[in-house]
């Protein structure tokens, strides 16, 4: 999936686990969302972060992929505009990553980047 369109899009595969993460972890859909952010750190400089949240923010940007809502804020946002979020269960990998467009390079393990 190649993403044109200055959102942030999640897989159908990566949707339907943060669903099935959400309701382990008690968290009610309807009221909670993915947040997605960029912060300072890694091999490459910076890294990715997931978390579930119920509290938009001033700033944040909010997105609807298929009924799951999607929130950054407007910094990380600039990092990860058209980028999907996929996830893997084969053999090479498990988890989730991020399929950004923006990077210019990443380290091996996938979970930190460049611009």
């Amino acid at each position: 999936m190649v993403a044109t369109d200055n959102v942030i899009h999640i897989s159908d595969k990566a949707r339907e686990k943060v669903y099935e993460l959400m309701e382990e972890s008690g968290k009610d859909a309807a009221t909670y969302f993915l947040r997605v952010g960029v912060v300072g750190g890694g091999c490459s400089g910076l890294s990715y972060k997931m978390d579930f949240d119920n509290e938009i923010k001033p700033g944040d940007q909010v997105f609807d992929e298929n009924g799951l809502k999607i929130v950054t804020d407007i910094k990380s946002f600039l990092y990860l505009v058209n980028t999907v979020l996929e996830y893997s269960d084969g053999l090479n990998g498990k988890g989730f990553y991020f399929n950004n467009p923006n990077a210019s390079r990443s380290c091996a393990c996938g979970e930190s980047f460049a611009v």
